[in-house]
């Protein structure tokens, strides 16, 4: 690949996705984008580029989304899921005692794994949650991941990638040589295109956001930016929550670490002690541990 068009391709994802490709990624963009130019008949990372300054947008949305297509697991790092379990449902469930309501946005939802992740631990709490609502987003800024996550289906090979056997017998349906998960699990989750560079206040407040291992692509920047915009979509009591190698230490002061809890924050000024703003007397809900985690 010849610099001209490497510095292109730099600019064009930078400028639409926030993907901050340093100075030696060529090989990242070749082994990403070298299949979608042969799957387009183009011979190589040259044509692709020619035909995407010819104003190829179709073929431009194709380039961002091979790029930005991350991997994914069910409960990938185990511990954020430990958090929902230990912490954080425990502080919103008190919270909201009175409106029975909570919502979750995962901002990078990619093609479910996490999404689902969730709702199977919120599933899990049977009775606890009975007569609340829940509201789980998965939001991502490719459509055919959503379209993966949508569906649901998932290879033998990304089922037993982190989900617990017990979980997949009790809330998946095998068909052939692929699983489905259920559709009550899957009625959970709503879905939606976004794209985190541009507003994204129409979404609305909610009381958890998992934003993981998406942010570690973006500029210092943006990714100040960004943080800035998710503390105004997370309620003032609410919780945010990381992936293993981000922080918002060195970056911004809109959200604070929760202590002893790695890779989860809660908006600056909101009180770390459990039972914020509950009625007097409220006790914590004890959830069950979800299954083999």
């Amino acid at each position: 690949m010849n610099p001209p068009d490497y510095e292109y391709l730099r600019k064009v994802l930078k400028d639409l996705s926030g993907l901050d490709l340093s100075a030696d990624k060529q090989y990242l963009i070749e082994s990403r984008l070298l299949p979608l130019a042969r799957k387009s008949g183009l011979s190589d990372i040259a044509a692709l580029v020619q035909k995407m300054k010819g104003g190829s947008s179709a073929l431009i949305n194709q380039v961002v989304e091979a790029m930005t297509t991350n991997e994914t697991f069910f409960f990938r790092d185990k511990v954020p899921f430990d958090h929902l379990r230990d912490t954080i449902l425990p502080n919103v469930l008190r919270a909201r005692a009175l409106r029975k309501n909570i919502r979750i946005w995962c901002a990078a939802g990619s093609t479910g794994q996490e999404p689902y992740s969730i709702a199977m631990c919120l599933k899990e709490m049977g009775a606890a949650l009975a007569g609340w609502r829940i509201e789980i987003l998965a939001t991502d800024l490719s459509q055919e991941v959503l379209e993966k996550s949508k569906a649901g289906i998932y290879s033998q090979f990304e089922v037993q990638r982190g989900l617990p056997i017990q979980l997949l017998v009790k809330h998946f349906k095998q068909i052939g040589e692929l699983w489905q998960i259920n559709p009550d699990i899957r009625g959970m989750v709503q879905h939606r295109q976004l794209n985190l560079l541009h507003d994204f206040s129409q979404l609305g407040v909610f009381d958890v956001i998992f934003c993981r291992n998406v942010l570690i692509y973006f500029d210092q920047d943006t990714k100040s930016k960004i943080f800035a915009r998710l503390a105004k979509g997370v309620e003032a009591d609410g919780f945010l929550v990381l992936g293993a190698a981000e922080t918002v230490v060195g970056l911004t002061e809109v959200f604070k670490p929760f202590p002893d809890r790695r890779g989860l924050y809660r908006p600056n000024g909101a009180q770390s002690a459990p039972g914020k703003g509950l009625p007097a007397g409220a006790a914590a809900p004890k959830l069950a541990a979800v299954a083999g985690l």
